[in-house]
């Protein structure tokens, strides 16, 4: 056999992609989105909190999100995955029993809200200051200024970087096959590698891979496209929402 065949029968031997692919697409497809969006909802959650933490006067407040963020971000993630996924359950620590799929979407998201922090961060900085003392001139309270001007104003700022990264999620539940999942909670990866260590061919893997791809690239240049046209054709924020005065009035 040819170098050329070899490598086509080991990475596109289309009966083992034929025998992958149906499994892919009615499983592990629709566990990897939802995966994903479980990741994504505790990722923003948190990462909303401790981006208002770094935000933060109080040095107790700042310092341990600023230590949560340096430390998530420095890790490999296969690492925290692993350690959080198979290291709460080993500690005692069974908030979801033995739902293996619980532990795996807190472990991605408690990942991604370190990188989601920062981007929450950096919208909250760029509302504008002039903004913010109208705000605190209408009476509102730090906290006030923060839920009705910064925190919104902030979001929509961020919203293509967040979208941006939903994707790089989708990609991360690759690594949750690390922690055993049962047979109907696989994702798209670990179904592709059980059939590949069955067949001993790498086509499987292929497969999973071009449904990868028909999912990110879009999103990839639909987030692009939005980027682009929020930076060019974006409405300017008002100066104070009417919400502030409301409150103010009120």
């Amino acid at each position: 056999m040819s170098g050329a065949s070899k490598i086509g029968n080991t990475f596109f031997n289309w009966d083992y992609i034929k025998q992958a692919l149906p499994t892919v697409l009615k499983v592990g497809l629709p566990n990897t989105l939802q995966l994903a969006v479980y990741a994504s909802i505790i990722g923003v959650a948190v990462g909303l909190i401790v981006a208002a933490g770094l935000l933060s006067n109080n040095f107790l407040l700042r310092f341990p999100c600023r230590v949560y963020v340096d430390i998530l971000r420095g890790l490999p993630h296969i690492l925290t995955i692993y350690v959080i996924g198979q290291g709460l359950p080993l500690a005692g620590i069974t908030v979801f029993g033995n739902n293996t799929y619980g532990y795996a979407a807190l472990a991605i998201g408690v990942v991604e809200a370190a990188y989601m922090a920062e981007i929450f961060r950096s919208g909250f900085q760029s509302v504008d200051r002039g903004q913010v003392e109208a705000a605190r001139s209408l009476g509102l309270s730090y906290g006030k200024t923060m839920q009705y001007l910064i925190i919104p104003v902030g979001i929509r700022r961020v919203l293509p970087a967040l979208t941006g990264q939903f994707i790089l999620v989708i990609k991360g539940t690759a690594l949750v096959y690390l922690l055993g999942l049962t047979t109907d909670q696989r994702e798209m990866f670990a179904i592709a590698q059980d059939t590949a260590s069955n067949s001993a061919n790498l086509s499987p893997l292929v497969a999973a891979g071009i449904v990868y791809l028909a999912i990110t690239i879009p999103l990839t240049y639909a987030v692009n496209a939005w980027e682009r046209r929020w930076r060019t054709g974006g409405k300017a924020d008002p100066a104070v929402p009417d919400e502030l005065t409301e409150q103010a009035m009120g």
